[in-house]
C-alpha cells in the first residue's frame, strides 16, 4: 500500500471533483485534506535542491542484472557512453561477471569487488577508481558490500551496494534489514563522502528508507528534483510502477538523475551526476 501511495493519494483530486459536484461536502473535504497530504509528501521529490559540493564530478550507476537476463553488452554500452565511473550491481550471478568481462567492462572500470551468487543474492561494485578496504556485512539474506575507492580530488569515498531482502519474505525481516543497512550507514567515517546504490525493495514512501536520509545521507532523485523515477517491473505488460532502485550520496550533493532501461532486466537502472565535497587538507 505504501509503494501505491502517491497513486492512491493523487486518485483523491478526482473524488474532490466528485463530491464536490454531488454536493457531498464532507466528502469533498476529506478528499481535499488528502490532496493536500498529497502534495505535502510529495513535493519535495521535485522541488530539488541545491549543494555545496566543491570536488570532483562523479557518474555512478546502479542496476539489477535479474541474475543472467540483462544483457551485458547493453550495459557495458551504457557505462561507455556515460563515462559511468562507480557501478553497484544486484542480482550478479558469475556466469553475468563472466559475461560483462567478455562485453569489456573490466577494461572500462578495471577495480572491482564483487561478491557473485547463484540467483538473487549477488551483488558488485566495479569502479575505474581503485579499491580497498572491502567489507561484506554478514547476518543479510542477499550480500550488502562496500568499499573504498580513492578518488582524486575528493580523497577516500566509501562506496556501498546493497540489496535488503524483500517483503515477500516478511516484512519483519524486510524491515529488520532496511534498519541495520541505516546503522551501517550511520557508522560511515564522518565527513567522508559516500555513494550507496541499491535496489532496496522500498520506495520514497516507505517510513524504512526515508530513515536512511534522516543523517548525512540525501536521496539522488530528491536533490535533483527528479520526481518519481519508477523503476519496477519492466518485465510486464504494463510499464514500471513503483521506484524501488536508489543512489544516495554524502559530502556531496547530486546534479542530475535520471533511469536507463536494460534489455533483459526486470528494473530499469539509474544514472546519477554527482559532486563531491573536495578533500580537505
Amino acid at each position: 500500500m505504501a509503494s501505491g501511495a502517491p497513486y492512491l493519494m493523487s486518485s483523491a483530486l478526482g473524488g474532490a471533483v466528485v463530491f464536490a459536484a454531488a454536493r457531498h461536502w464532507i466528502g469533498a473535504g476529506v478528499a481535499v485534506v488528502v490532496v493536500a497530504t498529497a502534495v505535502w509528501t510529495q513535493a519535495p521529490l521535485y522541488v530539488g535542491h541545491s549543494g555545496d559540493g566543491d570536488g570532483p564530478a562523479v557518474t555512478a550507476m546502479q542496476a539489477n542484472l535479474l541474475f543472467d537476463g540483462a544483457d551485458p553488452g547493453a550495459l557495458v554500452d551504457e557505462v561507455r557512453a556515460r563515462d559511468i565511473a562507480v557501478l553497484t550491481v544486484n542480482e550478479l550471478t558469475p556466469a553475468a561477471v563472466e559475461e560483462l568481462g567478455r562485453a569489456g567492462l573490466d577494461q572500462l572500470l578495471p577495480h572491482r569487488y564483487l561478491s557473485p551468487g547463484r540467483t538473487a543474492t549477488g551483488t558488485g561494485i566495479w569502479s575505474s577508481y581503485p579499491l580497498s578496504e572491502t567489507v561484506e556485512y554478514d547476518g543479510f539474506v542477499l550480500n550488502q558490500i562496500s568499499a573504498t575507492a580513492t578518488i582524486p580530488g575528493a580523497g577516500p569515498v566509501t562506496v556501498y551496494a546493497f540489496h535488503p531482502v524483500p517483503p515477500v519474505y516478511g516484512t519483519r525481516v524486510w524491515a529488520d534489514e532496511l534498519s541495520r543497512l541505516r546503522e551501517i550507514l550511520e557508522r560511515s567515517p564522518s565527513g567522508r563522502p559516500a555513494i550507496v546504490g541499491g535496489d532496496f525493495n522500498a520506495t520514497y514512501d516507505h517510513a524504512q528508507y526515508r530513515a536512511m536520509l534522516s543523517g548525512r545521507f540525501g536521496d539522488a532523485a530528491e536533490q535533483a528534483g527528479a520526481g518519481h523515477l519508477v523503476t519496477y517491473p519492466t518485465d510486464k505488460r504494463w510499464p514500471p510502477l513503483v521506484g524501488i532502485d536508489h543512489i544516495l550520496v554524502a559530502s556531496g550533493h547530486t546534479v542530475s538523475v535520471e533511469t536507463v532501461g536494460l534489455p533483459g532486466a526486470d528494473h530499469r537502472a539509474l544514472v546519477a551526476q554527482l559532486r563531491l565535497d573536495r578533500e580537505r587538507q
